[in-house]
């Protein structure tokens, strides 16, 4: 069977069949890949149970692993998976579920936000890959918002005005707004803020996308409290559920989705008991979205 893609939502979202994630990839079935997350930002695969040696080999084909530093609150004898992974799981280092108060669950909460993966770094990551290990029951969807339809329905005095803006993103910022401020010196440095256009272009498709995310804090130029609420009302528009996809989990789905293109979010699901294992490697990007800002 050869590999297909099957567009389920009205902008975007792919479902790809035909293809066993755990072979290795052929030059042709790496470049369709690559062509749908360009056409539609999220590639679901369905029944992928793949090892963590296997899901690495994957993200492989398309660039440089991202390693998993400078994103988190863990200690080092905090940490489940390999640095090749990031933990989005609802599971301490022995594979317990996290107690209500632990620090690194409040910390893990901000993903609850609308989001772009790394985008609070200088050079932000290119495609995030999610399995599904384990999953609750009732919850715990993770929804996605395609960027260039949301450029696409903005009105033409607000692409004027954001053509050439600037923003600063950190994990500061996104975790302030649920009150998450317990930072010590060495985390406050590790995550300084840093700087990206708010209007990216897909350089294959040739595309605009606004590029929004929780983690922004500033508008360079702006007052702050003028920059932010103007976030907040591009977010509101940015996230009508006509623009939103929402992924209902199942062991053994792996989701794949581009972070130059799409914000995501994960939902709330009821401490019932049960464990959400979910495992996610990240194809690094290659440049920062701005030489300098002026």
């Amino acid at each position: 069977m050869s590999l297909k893609i099957e567009q389920v939502h009205k902008y975007f979202v792919g479902e790809v069949s035909g293809i066993d994630l755990s072979d290795p990839l052929s030059k042709s079935e790496v470049i369709q890949i690559e062509e749908g997350m360009d056409q539609f930002g999220v590639l679901i695969f369905r029944e992928q149970f793949l090892s963590d040696e296997e899901q690495v080999s994957y993200t492989k084909n398309f660039g440089e692993l991202e390693l998993h530093v400078g994103s988190n609150v863990l200690k080092g004898n905090e940490r489940r998976l390999s640095l090749e992974f990031a933990d989005v799981s609802n599971l301490d280092q022995d594979g317990e579920i996290l107690k209500k108060g632990d620090r690194r669950r409040m910390f893990n909460l901000g993903n609850r936000l609308w989001h772009t993966d790394s985008s609070f770094r200088n050079i932000p990551s290119k495609f995030s890959i999610l399995s599904c290990r384990s999953s609750p029951k009732n919850g715990g969807n993770t929804e996605f918002s395609f960027m260039p339809a949301v450029y696409d329905e903005l009105d033409e005095g607000t692409k004027q005005e954001i053509a050439d803006l600037i923003t600063e993103h950190s994990l500061i910022y996104s975790r302030g707004q649920l009150g998450f401020s317990d930072f010590n010196e060495e985390e406050k440095q590790m995550f300084k803020p840093v700087q990206h256009v708010m209007v990216r272009i897909n350089e294959f498709t040739k595309r605009k996308s606004i590029y929004l995310s929780s983690h922004i804090g500033k508008i360079l130029g702006w007052e702050i409290p003028e920059g932010r609420d103007f976030i907040r009302e591009l977010m509101e528009f940015a996230t009508q559920r006509h623009f939103v996809y929402a992924h209902e989990w199942k062991p053994g789905d792996l989701v794949m989705w581009d972070n130059r293109q799409c914000m995501h979010r994960v939902r709330p699901f009821k401490d019932t008991g049960e464990k959400r294992d979910m495992r996610r490697t990240t194809v690094a990007g290659t440049a920062p979205t701005l030489v300098s800002a002026t």
